[in-house]
């Protein structure tokens, strides 16, 4: 059972990865990064999820339910913010001049 939430686990995270990359495209590093981050996040998810329910718990979908979860938030983490084409850029936390 353990083989086939982990491997349910690096399946959707690898899903959830390519989807990123295909919509995301423009705002993610390098593909092959953000595929591995997205795996390596859903077995970590996986595993922390195993091991806050504990031993002998009988809901894999909860293991899967929070691998997606943890591998979403390591995406999130990958994404560069968005600029308005155009619009004046300037540093972050950053105040604007009077100038």
């Amino acid at each position: 059972m353990l083989l086939l939430e982990a491997l349910g686990s690096a399946l959707l995270g690898l899903a959830l990865a390519a989807a990123a990359v295909r919509l995301l495209a423009r705002r993610l590093p390098a593909a092959r990064l953000v595929l591995a981050s997205g795996v390596l996040g859903a077995l970590f998810g996986a595993w922390l999820t195993g091991y806050a329910l504990g031993p002998g718990h009988a809901s894999p979908m909860a293991t899967l339910a929070g691998a997606v979860l943890v591998s979403a938030v390591v995406l999130s983490l990958l994404l560069r913010p968005g600029g308005a084409a155009g619009g004046p850029r300037r540093a972050p936390f950053s105040l604007p001049s009077r100038g």
